[in-house]
């Protein structure tokens, strides 16, 4: 078993890893039986009682190899109770584990510091994922409600439910309940899963540049309203970027598109495969007609209307595609 360490800073939020390593913690404390006597949880918004605190920190367990306090909502301490934590991890009780839980905790702050200097693994980080980490997450998270999952359906799910971990456990969890066979497919969550999340304008992007019809018209629908103008202007900032794409693809260097374009490699990680469903006139062209739709968007009643003509006509049959 791990040793210790006798403090750690859990910091993020993602909501489901910090409540995952807090139990991990619990579980281990239940392990010795004697959890109710060594277990000293608080809720530092409500009850900063810093004097009874340090008593507690300090106290020596009951039958057990450690104690645990675990201090929630550390994110804004008032000095007269952050400086005394610092003050204790110093010199901290070698039998008792603190875990400081918050969402945010600037680096250069004097506790984040204190609770670092405790080990290479004091400060536990859970930071949300980026966007294109959740679907295989997901996926691996219904594992543990006894399910598979494939890339797809974890995408809608993530797509309906939103990016918070613990509503799409929640949701995986209540999915698996319902669902008799082995894996939870992309019509169980179409059918089961109510959208609560706002549809992401590059969810968009990402159906018309993969020249997805039905996909994109779906999500096209579920834009908020009003919103045609900026739609038009990101899907322009995306065909420019397949154009580019397309042009270093061609000579052999589809590996400098993120530096070429002054972004990060995970963000244009799927324009090369997206650009090559494309003829480089067909990308010419539909960026040449977004002058006609624009002119709609901004002079005409049948401004909406055009946009969704212009997807459509971006978004071609597989047999007109080409290279």
């Amino acid at each position: 078993m791990a040793e210790l360490l006798p403090g750690y800073l859990v910091v993020g939020s993602d909501e489901l890893k910090s409540s995952h390593t807090i139990e991990k913690m619990k579980t281990r404390l239940d392990a010795s039986g004697m959890a109710a006597f060594n277990l000293d949880e608080r809720d530092m918004a409500k009850d900063p009682q810093i004097d009874d605190i340090i008593a507690s920190l300090n106290t020596f367990p009951m039958g057990s190899e450690f104690r645990l306090v675990i201090l929630r909502n550390c994110d804004k301490l008032p000095k007269a109770v952050s400086e005394p934590l610092v003050e204790y991890f110093a010199n901290p009780s070698p039998t008792t584990v603190c875990l400081v839980v918050a969402t945010t905790l600037a680096k250069n702050t004097r506790l984040y510091k204190a609770i670092a200097k405790l080990g290479a693994k004091a400060v536990i980080s859970c930071a949300p994922m980026k966007a294109y980490e959740l679907p295989p997450r997901v996926a691996k998270m219904a594992q543990a409600h006894g399910k598979t999952m494939g890339i797809p359906a974890a995408e809608a799910l993530v797509s309906r439910a939103g990016e918070n971990m613990r509503m799409l456990d929640n949701e995986l969890k209540k999915l698996a309940s319902m669902i008799d066979g082995p894996e939870i497919t992309l019509a169980d969550v179409e059918r089961h899963v109510m959208r609560t999340a706002e549809v992401k304008p590059w969810e968009l992007l990402n159906a018309v540049a993969a020249r997805d019809l039905t996909r994109s018209l779906e999500l096209l629908k579920l834009q908020p309203a009003k919103s045609e103008v900026r739609i038009w202007s990101l899907l322009v900032t995306r065909l420019r970027e397949l154009i580019i794409a397309k042009s270093l693809d061609a000579r052999g260097q589809a590996g400098q598109l993120a530096s070429t374009l002054g972004v990060q490699t995970w963000q244009v990680k799927n324009h090369a495969s997206w650009a090559r469903r494309w003829k480089m006139d067909e990308l010419l062209e539909a960026l040449s007609s977004a002058v006609d739709v624009e002119l709609a968007l901004k002079g005409s009643r049948d401004g909406e209307l055009a946009l969704q003509m212009w997807v459509m006509g971006m978004c071609r049959p597989q047999q007109r595609r080409g290279r």
